[in-house]
This record gives C-alpha cells, sequence and structure tokens, in this order.
C-alpha cells in the first residue's frame, strides 16, 4: 500500500509544480505570440515591444498567484509531514 501512497503524492507534487508553471508561462506564451505577429505585420524589429509586456504580465500573475499557491504548497507539504511515517513502511 506504500507504493500507492507514494505515486499519489508524487502525483501531488507534479501537479502543483505544473500549476505554477503552467498559470504564469502560458499567458506570456500568448502575450509573446500576439507581439510578434503584430511586429511582423508592422515590420518592427523592437525587442523591447515584447519583453515589457511579457515582463508586466509575469510579474501580475506572481504577485496574484503566489498566495494561492503558498498556501497549497504548505498544506501540502503539512501533510506530507504528518504522514511521513506510512510513507517510510
Amino acid at each position: 500500500m506504500s507504493e500507492m501512497n507514494l505515486l499519489i503524492a508524487m502525483k501531488q507534487m507534479l501537479f502543483y509544480t505544473m500549476a505554477g508553471v503552467g498559470l504564469i508561462t502560458i499567458p506570456m506564451l500568448i502575450i509573446g505570440i500576439t507581439f510578434s505577429i503584430i511586429q511582423a505585420a508592422t515590420q518592427i524589429n523592437e525587442m523591447t515591444i515584447t519583453f515589457i509586456p511579457k515582463l508586466i504580465v509575469m510579474f501580475t500573475l506572481l504577485f496574484t498567484i503566489s498566495p494561492w499557491l503558498m498556501e497549497r504548497l504548505v498544506q501540502f507539504t503539512n501533510h506530507l509531514m504528518n504522514h511521513l511515517p506510512m510513507y517510510l513502511r
């Protein structure tokens, strides 16, 4: 039964990792592609046009998502530490 518990714990760790990374990179990818299309259409080759909006979106998402993600990670870590003997069997 301990193998199943470890697999469930790994599944939760992977979910929180993907949620943290995906919630920040996917909007940045969309912004980057949108501004790249605009640059290709207007033939403006300025790197700051794509960099500044992506930077603004990244910091905005970090400030809005980080409390939720930190709360989930603390709960998950508490759960792992409380059930550590079960995982070590």
